[in-house]
This record gives C-alpha cells, structure tokens and sequence, in this order.
C-alpha cells in the first residue's frame, strides 16, 4: 500500500527561531525560500512570525502581522498549494485568511481567547497541537501519568470544544508536539506509540525537524548535522501513523519518502 504523507516545509520570517531564525526575515528572501521548497516537493508552507522555541519570548500582534502578512500575500500570488499561517493570534488568523492562507497551524489548540470562534468563522483547516505549559516555561521539568494517553485526552477535549464551537471536526488535524513540554523519554516514547493517536480518525502531524530530541539521539549534535536524523525521524513517524510531516529539509524528506514508497509498493 503506498504512502503518500504531505510534506509542510517550515518557513520562519522571525529573527530567532531555533533552526533557521533570521534567514528569510524579509519578504523577498521569504518568498523565494518558499518557492525553492515548492519546487523540492512541499505540499505545504507553514508560514510563522513568532518563535516558539524554548525559552522564547512573546510578539505583539502587530509585529507578528508586519513580519507574515506581506509573505502570505506575496506567496498566494505565486501558487496554488496551501498556505499555513503558524500563530496562536485569533486576530491574525483572521487576517491571514484573507490574505491567502488556507490553514491554521496553532501550537496552543486555539486555547487562546476568541481563536475557536475566529476558525470557527473561518472554516479553514486548523491544526491542534499539545504542548504542556508555555513556551517560556514548557521545558519545566514537564510530567504526565502516561504521556500518549493523557496528550490523547487532551486531544478529546479539544476536538470536542472545536466541534461544539461549530468546527467541522473534518477540517482538524492533530500534532503531538514533540519537544514541546515533554523529555527526552517522553519524546521518543510519544513516536514509537505514535499510531495510537490514529485512533480519533483524524490526520496526525509529525513536527520533529532539527529539534533537540534529534540531537540528542546523535550525541548533542548541532542543528546544522541534524539533516539526516531529522530524515530519519519523519520516516519513522510515517511508518507510524503520520500523514503530515513538518520539516525544514524538503527534498532530502522528499527523496526519503519516495524510497519508501517503492519498498511499500515491491
């Protein structure tokens, strides 16, 4: 049976986002970045103004809006396949809506004031992730009684608001969260049992890229040498259930998931 998982290339117009930070912080850099990951095999651009590494700090709604808005507008202009605004702002959903965004990414499960109306107004596809505490303080010693089962209650309770709010439980995707809120252990642990979160009937999202985990399995690697084990990590993600991987390497995931997709199909 072949495998056919959507690659969502991570593109981050911030200044000190982890991985690529500072890169693609001006609209003509941003746009032909996005193009370049359209052309290596993306099926979607998540499109973020706003860190949410550990440790990092908060942006005004109107910084966050002059850093995406004119990438999106300018990134519509240009394709056809989806956009993904990464933002946990109800007012800037809404605003990237209009300007060609056709999905949300939040890493806050629109928990935030007014974000399960806006979507809810918007009729867009929206993605739930978990995350234990804040950026800020979500590497605070996190704990959990069993870290899939209690991420999968989480995910009832949320879908469950969504539906209520008059969100077509159709257009929800959910996202584990790796890294965010969670150990080493709980890390590893949430993607051997990553299949489990099969069980709403939803599409499940795999964002593992470059993260610490990764380096961590390679012995504190940088970010830079973590190419290949992030590869090697949406592999086993899709073996195990996802159907959308978020990763910063495009092609070298792409050309990953065409080797596995022959083997599948002998």
């Amino acid at each position: 049976m072949a495998i056919q998982p959507k690659i969502m290339g991570i593109l981050n117009v911030t200044p000190d986002s982890f991985s690529d930070g500072g890169q693609y912080f001006n609209v003509t850099n941003a746009v032909q970045r996005a193009q370049r990951m359209i052309e290596q095999g993306a099926d979607i651009i998540d499109i973020g103004g706003e860190s949410t590494r550990p440790g990092a700090n908060s942006v005004s709604l109107e910084e966050e809006f002059n850093r995406v808005i004119p990438v999106i507008e300018a990134l519509a202009k240009t394709t056809d396949i989806p956009i993904s605004i990464d933002t946990s702002k109800p007012e800037l959903m809404t605003q990237a809506v209009r300007a060609g965004a056709s999905m949300i990414n939040d890493v806050c499960a629109l928990s935030m004031e007014g974000a399960v109306e806006a979507v809810a107004a918007l009729d867009v596809d929206v993605c739930l992730m978990h995350m234990q505490g804040s950026p800020r303080s979500m590497q605070n010693n996190p704990k959990y009684f069993d870290v899939v089962a209690d991420i999968k209650d989480f995910f009832t309770d949320r879908i469950k608001v969504c539906v209520d709010f008059g969100i077509n439980k159709n257009r929800l995707i959910l996202d584990p969260g790796f890294g965010f809120g969670k150990t080493y252990k709980h890390n590893l642990e949430i993607l051997r049992r990553f299949n489990e979160f099969k069980s709403f009937g939803l599409p499940v999202l795999a964002g593992l890229s470059r993260k610490n985990m990764i380096g961590q399995m390679l012995n504190d690697a940088s970010i830079e040498s973590r190419m290949i084990g992030s590869v090697s990590g949406a592999i086993i993600a899709v073996q195990n259930g996802a159907d959308i991987v978020r990763v910063h390497d495009v092609l070298e995931t792409k050309d990953a998931l065409t080797i596995l997709n022959k083997v599948n199909n002998g």
